[in-house]
């Protein structure tokens, strides 16, 4: 699927609209629980992540793998962010992958906020 900056952009707006009006969720999978009890953030810390996404910070779409849901593009950025260890220790900058997934009913669900497991690549840097 071929995206171009303006697509991305209005996704973007679409989702910080979101998330500054309250409708969204980060979805509670084991792996996005694992960052929040790992460092010193919380939703609203993730929130701001979110709202300082920019285009560049975008990676690619993909199908969701739901079968019920076949119908469904998410969309994955990567952002490298400065976080502190719950458990002490330094400032430390934790590369994240966040997956989009923007509904019908203008609410947004972060599928996915957790480091990277891999390194990202980046279509628009």
């Amino acid at each position: 699927m071929s995206i171009t900056k303006e697509e991305v952009q209005i996704y973007l707006d679409d989702v910080k609209a979101a998330v500054k009006d309250k409708r969204y969720k980060i979805s509670a999978r084991e792996v996005n629980n694992q960052l929040f009890e790992e460092y010193l953030i919380d939703e609203d810390g993730a929130g701001v992540i979110i709202l300082s996404l920019c285009v560049e910070d975008f990676c690619k779409t993909a199908p969701n793998e739901d079968p019920r849901y076949p119908h469904e593009i998410l969309y994955i950025f990567g952002k490298d962010v400065s976080l502190i260890p719950r458990f002490g220790g330094k400032e430390t900058t934790v590369s994240l992958y966040i997956k989009f997934n923007k509904m019908d009913n203008h609410y947004t669900i972060v599928v996915s906020f957790h480091k990277q497991k891999y390194p990202l690549k980046y279509k628009f840097k």
